[in-house]
């Protein structure tokens, strides 16, 4: 069995993949990462070596259930969390928070709806 080294990227499709991706350079700060043999879609937009993959969805968008079922998250650093809330609040974009007793987070939606945690280790298992 092959060891799996980390969560490459996370695949969504969104209304306008540009739009999409300048609210996450803009706001988390993601690397925006399109070869001209991808073009047009889709537009990855990293966090180290993990990231999203974004996709047009044609006119054709996921269903609310479907966005409110999952989300996905990235972890920052110590301290991170308190310059994320200022950003967020900065762009008017609401948030939660949440102590998981090993991590605390923050949970958001990007413009399409989709539910976004970023979350910060705290104690060790």
């Amino acid at each position: 069995m092959p060891k799996l080294e980390f969560l490459d990227h996370v695949a969504i499709r969104v209304k306008d993949p540009v739009a999409s991706a300048q609210w996450y350079e803009k706001v988390l700060g993601l690397l925006r990462v399109q070869p001209e043999e991808w073009s047009p879609f889709p537009i990855m937009m990293l966090a180290g070596d993990s990231g999203i993959a974004l996709f047009s969805d044609n006119g054709s968008p996921v269903s609310e259930d479907s966005r409110a079922s999952f989300h996905f998250a990235f972890r920052v650093e110590s301290g991170g969390l308190e310059a994320l809330k200022k950003k967020l609040g900065e762009r008017n974009v609401a948030f939660t928070e949440e102590d998981h007793t090993y991590f605390q987070s923050v949970y958001f939606n990007d413009p399409d709806g989709f539910r976004l945690e970023v979350t910060m280790k705290i104690l060790d298992f």
